[in-house]
């Protein structure tokens, strides 16, 4: 794959982050427990998952016992995100908390970068990158105040 590639399929993940946040809020709300929307959530994702797993590479799985477990926090991160995005979007509304979802997104990456955390690629957090970071996030907010009464 190239970089074309790679953008458009994280242009797609992106895309699926507000529909994702409406349609469990919307379970949430229909069910009227949006913890439970959120078990149902997970346990599509794991099955949706574990079918790309099984054909990609099941042997991997095996590997997860000797992984580090720390590595594990990454599954209460998205526990944490899915939860909250549920419970909080129907009263906040679906831009504002995805519009605090990306800042969150922008600070978090721009310090995982600079300090090449986690075994990432370390890209040093310049005066250009900062600023262009918080165009971004002004970007974003803007579109939250636009129309707004």
């Amino acid at each position: 794959m190239n970089t074309t590639s790679y953008a458009l399929i994280m242009l797609a993940a992106g895309i699926g982050i507000p529909v994702l946040a409406a349609l469990n809020a919307s379970l949430g709300r229909t069910i009227g427990a949006p913890a439970a929307a959120s078990v149902v959530l997970f346990a599509v994702a794991f099955l949706s998952a574990l079918v790309v797993a099984i054909i990609t590479g099941p042997a991997a799985i095996a590997k997860v016992a000797t992984a580090p477990k720390h590595l594990l926090l990454a599954g209460v991160l998205i526990a944490f995100y899915v939860l909250t995005i549920t419970y909080i979007a129907p009263h906040f509304g679906i831009g504002n908390a995805v519009f605090f979802v990306l800042l969150g997104q922008l600070i978090s990456a721009a310090l995982i970068d600079h300090f090449g955390l986690f075994g990432a690629v370390q890209t040093p957090l310049t005066l250009t990158r900062a600023a262009g970071i918080a165009v971004m996030a002004g970007g974003v907010f803007l579109t939250q105040i636009t129309g707004r009464p």
